[in-house]
């Protein structure tokens, strides 16, 4: 929840009832269309349809898509839930390739080593990595998509809320939160964006957008629309709000959480620490040995600062991570600095600027 938005039930529109009853492919209330159609203008597609999660727009995207003149390729890092859509592709047959992280040139030799099968090619990445935070090359994986008579795949799940057009000084993210696709400029041809609204916006529930006789395809020959439930009238009124509120204040909020993430990243290049150049929320140590990664995670967890313990897909070891909202105070931030500092057994304690309220317990 990126940009600090939590939905109390007090500031949604009020339900009657918290699901119709019937699945999507037989009727959606009202509110799915507009909250769809406020998507679409949103991220830069013709069209938007929603989804009770990503798991179930992957669920039905590659099996709609990638049939017997299809081949994906799959960049290696990205998220396990759209490889989970690409696995129930592959147990139909379709073959699978994978290439090297944001490398362009890898995508490239093996669409030309596949050249002569003359199959279609769906390219699949994530917008942006969240394990190292960079964005992908995702006009040259389109360019070369188009180029071999294919189109790509985008789960765009980190960039919605964050990421947007014109970015500069004042906006480091870009503007409006859009995404991948009008962060590059691009239009939705030949790109299916698939978007989680949990990270940015707060809310549980998943578009499918692209082109709009694409989207329409999905929705005539969706299984999950058939079988299993629709997103929940709490779910969409959650989003109907997130997209307001992004409307009204995202600019402020996005620019509140660079700032927040360039004071932490301070705080760590003062304590000795490398940082990335990324400005993502979720800000890494350098990698280490599980053991020593476990050890600093449990060190912190008894200063009173949750992190994430984990091993990125990107990064070579085991690492301790902190997702930044635009909910966390300077304090909160400084608090974390300094906690880092007494767990990695760093005696620098002073490394704060003066003025920093270091024992503030709000």
């Amino acid at each position: 929840m990126y940009l600090g938005l939590r939905h109390a039930s007090e500031s949604l529109r009020p339900w009657a009832q918290l699901t119709g009853g019937v699945p999507a492919a037989l009727a959606v209330p009202p509110v799915t269309g507009v909250v769809g159609r406020q998507l679409a203008e949103l991220t830069g597609t013709e069209r938007a349809t929603l989804a009770r999660s990503t798991f179930h727009a992957f669920w039905d995207l590659f099996v709609i898509f990638a049939n017997t003149d299809t081949t994906i390729y799959v960049d290696a890092k990205t998220y396990p839930i759209a490889r989970w859509g690409v696995e129930r592709a592959a147990a139909r047959g379709v073959p699978v390739r994978s290439f090297n992280h944001h490398d362009p040139a890898d995508l490239w030799r093996r669409l030309a080593q596949d050249a002569g099968s003359r199959r279609r090619p769906l390219v699949v990445t994530d917008g942006l990595c969240p394990s190292c935070g960079s964005l992908a090359p995702v006009p040259r994986y389109l360019h070369l998509a188009r180029e071999f008579g294919g189109m790509l795949v985008l789960d765009d799940t980190q960039a919605l809320g964050i990421m947007g057009h014109s970015p500069g000084p004042r906006a480091p993210y870009g503007l409006g939160g859009g995404g991948s696709l009008r962060r590059h400029g691009i239009d939705a041809a030949h790109v299916l964006v698939v978007s989680s609204l949990a990270k940015g916006f707060g809310a549980p529930l998943a578009m499918i957008g692209g082109r709009a006789d694409e989207v329409a395809r999905i929705e005539a020959e969706s299984d999950t629309r058939v079988h299993c439930s629709p997103p929940s009238f709490a779910d969409l009124h959650a989003a109907a709000r997130a997209i307001e509120v992004n409307r009204r204040a995202g600019d402020a909020l996005r620019r509140w959480l660079a700032a927040l993430v360039r004071r932490f990243r301070a705080g760590l290049s003062r304590l000795g620490f490398p940082v990335s150049r990324s400005l993502f929320p979720v800000q890494s140590l350098p990698a280490s040995p599980v053991r020593d990664a476990r050890a600093l995670h449990q060190r912190l967890a008894r200063l009173g600062i949750r992190a994430l313990l984990h091993k990125p897909a990107c990064r070579p070891g085991a690492t301790v991570s902190f997702i930044i909202t635009a909910r966390h105070t300077p304090a909160a931030i400084d608090r974390a600095v300094q906690a880092v500092a007494a767990a990695s057994a760093v005696k620098r304690l002073s490394v704060l600027s003066p003025g920093y309220a270091l024992s503030d317990r709000r």
